[in-house]
């Protein structure tokens, strides 16, 4: 498998809704400085500075699910607290999640709160209940699954042990699922995997494996050996087994098995990979790739987020970057993939706005007209006139630059949302495709002038004559440059 051929799974992501249902939780990071230890015990004493509130367990992995692209569905059960408010407030500024959270009045809000000063973790604390759910929640939480099945393409049931995947909500969610044909991932707590009978993929880790089999699953043999007297009991179809700095294992229920390096170049945080990992693996097989190619993915975003620090997710491009820097990058700059991101961008409610130039050598010009045009719509794309287009319009001397080298550059503005290069002389067809809410140029052109002007008002939409910086110009820079030289 190649990662041009992970690349195009990638471009599915947007498509992938993906049923989250388990243990939802608050992880709060409460972060300060250590500098002398406490003289009634031998405990630090640290002076807190900030705190921050992250959805965890299975809303991290939904939250994942939306990071990469997808759109998610959480189903789980909170308490009635302000740890259930502060986690709704902050599912709520996630595009894509629509979190659909169950109130028992009967316990609490899972809520995780670690203390870390310096960046390291002096100490967690954990408010919870593993108490089964009642009868009454219990039916409410189905219904409410039930229901999110139709329209979802995929289900992932993620186990923290806390008591809403009890055996029976298990069986009743995984039989649901088979019947609407749906791939059914379990991310398990359990020590034994029956209770997740029906499976399609079962991802646990190295210790999960080992608490589940009974022996050591250290090397590849061991693991192998382990994950196939859980597939001798029916259990799942394949098992995905995250093992840390080793990477990942596939083995299949027909007798094969695939192993996978770690993809992490530093690691400085492991707390959610699992939940980036699984979320990864969700969104690529919803997508339609095959398992080897959705746990490749995985692998790689496992890889990327332990190099952040805290709970983090990890983004679609992320991943692009990370296979194939160069590749990656002519399918960024591509047409198709600019028209899914506007999409997105639409159905998030925000307005696109659109300007083109040849970009060749940036000058302040460049930035003032960029900034100007990010200033009238939430999302910017600039069209890009790629070489060939360049010397037909400049002449054979020019770009200076290659299409790549500039677009990297636009990209790396703050106001830039996004780039595609294209061929033609003229940026029309590319109006006409991404049909932008603000069309942008120079104020040395005429509203009757601009390109693509007449399509954008005919929809509504409007066209804004940017301010020009007095004596900025490539062509003038080029030639001061050349006459530099011949001094």
């Amino acid at each position: 498998m190649s990662d041009s051929d992970l690349l195009g799974i990638l471009e599915s992501f947007s498509r992938a809704r993906v049923l989250v249902f388990g243990d939802v939780m608050l992880d709060r990071f409460i972060y300060g400085s250590v500098e002398r230890m406490s003289p009634e015990a031998p405990v630090p004493v640290m002076s807190i500075e900030r705190s921050s509130d992250l959805p965890g367990g299975a809303a991290n992995v939904a939250r994942n699910v939306a990071g990469l692209g997808g759109h998610a569905v959480l189903i789980g059960v909170v308490g009635a607290d302000e740890a259930a408010d502060r986690l709704r407030e902050r599912l709520a500024e996630v595009p894509s999640l629509e979190a659909q959270l169950v109130v028992d009045t009967g316990r609490p809000t899972t809520l995780k709160t670690r203390f870390i000063g310096e960046r390291q973790q002096i100490l967690r604390t954990d408010v919870e209940s593993r108490e089964a759910l009642s009868d009454s929640v219990i039916t409410a939480v189905l219904a409410q699954f039930r229901a999110a099945l139709a329209e979802t393409d995929i289900v992932v049931l993620s186990d923290y042990a806390k008591g809403v995947l009890c055996d029976g909500v298990v069986a009743e969610a995984i039989a649901a699922a088979r019947a609407a044909g749906r791939q059914i991932l379990v991310d398990p707590k359990s020590r034994s995997f029956l209770k997740y009978k029906g499976t399609t993929v079962l991802t646990p880790n190295r210790h999960e494996l080992q608490g589940a089999c009974g022996h050591e699953c250290s090397t590849d043999e061991q693991v192998v050996a382990g994950a196939r007297e859980i597939l001798s009991q029916g259990i799942c179809n394949t098992l995905v087994v995250t093992r840390g700095k080793d990477g990942m294992s596939i083995v299949r229920d027909d007798g094969t098995a695939t192993h996978m390096k770690t993809q992490a170049s530093e690691v400085y945080e492991v707390t959610g990979a699992g939940d980036t990992a699984v979320a990864a693996l969700a969104v690529g097989l919803a997508g339609g790739a095959d398992i080897g190619e959705a746990v490749h993915l995985a692998n790689t975003a496992a890889g990327i987020v332990v190099g952040k620090f805290g709970i983090a997710t990890v983004t679609a491009g992320e991943i692009v970057a990370q296979l194939d820097d160069a590749h990656a990058s002519r399918m960024r700059f591509a047409l198709n993939a600019v028209q899914g991101l506007v999409h997105r961008w639409r159905q998030l409610g925000l307005r696109v706005a659109f300007t083109n130039g040849c970009f060749d050598l940036l000058h302040p010009g460049h930035i003032s007209l960029l900034n100007q045009a990010k200033q009238t719509a939430d999302r910017l794309v600039v069209g890009l006139n790629s070489d060939l287009s360049v010397r037909r319009l400049k002449g054979p001397g020019r770009p200076v630059q290659s299409a790549m080298a500039r677009a990297m550059v636009l990209m790396s503005l703050k106001a830039v949302d996004a780039v595609v290069i294209f061929e033609e002389d003229t940026p029309r067809q590319l109006i006409a495709a991404l049909e932008p809410d603000v069309l942008v140029k120079g104020a040395d052109y005429t509203v009757e002038s601009v390109v693509g002007a007449d399509m954008v008002l005919a929809r509504g939409g409007k066209v804004v004559l940017a301010d020009l910086v007095p004596s900025q110009s490539t062509t003038n820079t080029i030639q001061r440059i050349a006459g530099v030289g011949k001094a």
